[in-house]
């Protein structure tokens, strides 16, 4: 006969085995829909597990980035060239790194951004950032390496690129500068509230919520490239702000405690801010150069000129005269070359995927 410390002990383990019961089978189905999304064995497509989401690229615009094309819109429409332009270094002054040693706290392509703000402006641009493959193809041209006709062969002579005096033409404008602020929590307000009873099955609740507030800054100038004078100078920030709510339940039923949180939180993206703080910058510096009387010139509807090869997106200068079916709208486009979206697409561009 079994003693009672036995029998209390079994009947322990019995009890403890009917509560976890669900635990133990919602684990045991979480497992097995884990194996039906990821396998250790290849499939026919060549892939252990297919990536999940299918967002389309979209373009990456600020609040004033429609400013930017509606100048360059407003240089074309009143016969007005931009200068040659150039853009060097706008680096990151900040000194801020992540805590955990992964890397700086903001971009480091605040350079690149300013290339695209130009773009959309629609100025003139030369590259003066990375010229090393320029520079590689030079030296090589210079040793009569370079053909741009069809090679005939390593061992037949072709026409060689001649290096003509003057060919690369020289800029008017170089832009630089920096981002040199970032002041995290410039302001934080913040509210933690909870309630329940005394007694052992009541609900007790918890509510909480925070707001902070931080920013970051630019200094750019624009320097005339012969004779090194500063001609523009902008200094602007922008605040980001972030948020975070959140509730929860909290209650003894049966014996047994329920605890059921669900929050949300969101920050405004803070390299998006940058970009942000630039494009003001760059749309100021070219409302100067084109002579723009101000924002009112902006106010038109639509393009007086039809398709046209700025947007958004940036700009570009079209290889062949298709601007009806190729330009900055279309660019603009997220179904657009998108065979799960494009109307276009074909069905047997679809049955590739």
């Amino acid at each position: 006969m079994e003693s009672p410390k036995t029998m209390v002990v079994s009947s322990f383990k019995m009890s403890l085995l009917a509560r976890t019961k669900v635990p133990a089978a919602l684990a045991a189905c979480c497992a097995m829909t884990l194996s039906a999304c990821v396998s250790p064995v290849a499939g026919p497509s060549g892939v252990y597990a297919k990536p999940m989401g299918d967002a389309p690229v979209t373009a990456n615009p600020t609040p004033y980035s429609a400013a930017l094309v509606c100048m360059s819109e407003y240089a074309r429409e009143h016969h007005l060239n931009s200068p040659r332009i150039a853009v060097g270094r706008i680096s990151d002054y900040t000194g801020k790194e992540e805590a955990d040693g992964s890397g700086r706290k903001l971009t480091q392509g605040a350079s690149l951004m300013a290339i695209s703000a130009l773009a959309k402006s629609g100025a003139n641009l030369v590259e003066r950032y990375d010229t090393s493959v320029s520079e590689l193809e030079l030296k090589y041209a210079n040793n009569k390496l370079i053909s741009d006709g069809t090679s005939k062969g390593p061992d037949t002579p072709s026409d060689y690129r001649k290096i003509v005096a003057g060919q690369v033409p020289g800029s008017d404008f170089y832009l630089v500068g920096g981002i040199t602020e970032l002041n995290f929590n410039i302001r934080s307000s913040g509210i933690d509230a909870a309630a329940g009873s005394s007694a052992i099955n009541n609900v007790s609740g918890e509510a909480a919520g925070q707001i902070y507030v931080m920013n970051v800054g630019l200094d750019l100038r624009l320097v005339d490239t012969r004779t090194l004078q500063v001609a523009d100078v902008i200094s602007y920030q922008k605040q980001i702000v972030a948020r975070q709510v959140g509730v929860g339940l909290f209650s003894f039923f049966h014996g047994n405690v329920y605890s059921i949180s669900a929050g949300e939180g969101g920050q405004e993206p803070l390299q998006l801010g940058v970009r942000a703080v630039i494009e003001r910058a760059v749309l100021e510096m070219m409302a100067n150069l084109y002579g723009a009387p101000g924002p009112e010139v902006c106010l038109q509807d639509g393009d007086p000129l039809g398709g046209r090869t700025t947007g958004v997106t940036g700009g570009y200068t079209p290889a062949y005269n298709n601007l009806d079916k190729n330009n900055a709208q279309t660019r603009e486009d997220p179904a657009r070359w998108n065979v799960a979206d494009d109307p276009n697409a074909s069905s047997v561009e679809r049955s590739r995927y």
